[in-house]
């Protein structure tokens, strides 16, 4: 993730938990019809711990009875490439795999774009487990687009293709929040 990226894994976690503070800083650079997720957010926060060490996970999202282990990515390039750093990172992305399909659930890999933008600097993929994952958890890891490989099987971070944080919120409350206040 780099230098400072630590800030970055301490910012998202700040907006998953709700943190009003966090929150009104993130959507400055957002659309006004946007913001109202964000709010949402703060009503109905996700519980998030620092789990750095184990299995190679950032974080840990968890909210009425799911949980989304996060690996957070930083970088001011509009695509990130798994097999720079010796191939570290590849080799973490098949670890993720393995510990979803051992645990069934859905991973998320969340990368935020640094520098000037007018448009939300955080956005989410999957690395594309299928395995031992249903329900309302699959329909809304369907919705996630998945990393990119090379030929060679690296994972590929393309910033437009990425799902906006605000938009993944928006159908993770639909699915398990309906009628909660929006």
């Amino acid at each position: 993730m780099g230098v400072g990226a630590t800030q970055y894994e301490r910012e998202l976690r700040s907006l998953l938990e709700g943190d009003r503070d966090s929150i009104r800083r993130y959507v400055r650079r957002i659309a006004p019809e946007r913001r109202g997720t964000f709010e949402r957010l703060a009503r109905r926060p996700f519980l998030v711990v620092r789990a750095a060490g184990s299995h190679g996970f950032d974080l840990v999202a968890m909210r009425h009875g799911f949980a989304f282990p996060i690996e957070a990515k930083a970088s001011a390039e509009g695509v990130i490439r798994f097999s720079s750093a010796s191939g570290r990172a590849s080799d973490q992305l098949e670890e993720h795999l393995e510990a979803a399909r051992r645990g069934g659930l859905v991973v998320l890999y969340a990368y935020r774009r640094l520098g000037p933008g007018d448009d939300e600097s955080w956005r989410l993929y999957t690395p594309g487990s299928d395995d031992g994952v249903g329900g309302r958890v699959a329909v809304l890891r369907n919705h996630l687009p998945r990393i990119d490989r090379t030929r060679e099987g690296h994972g590929v971070l393309r910033w437009e293709h990425g799902l906006p944080l605000s938009d993944f919120l928006d159908r993770l409350f639909s699915l398990f929040d309906p009628g909660v206040g929006a």
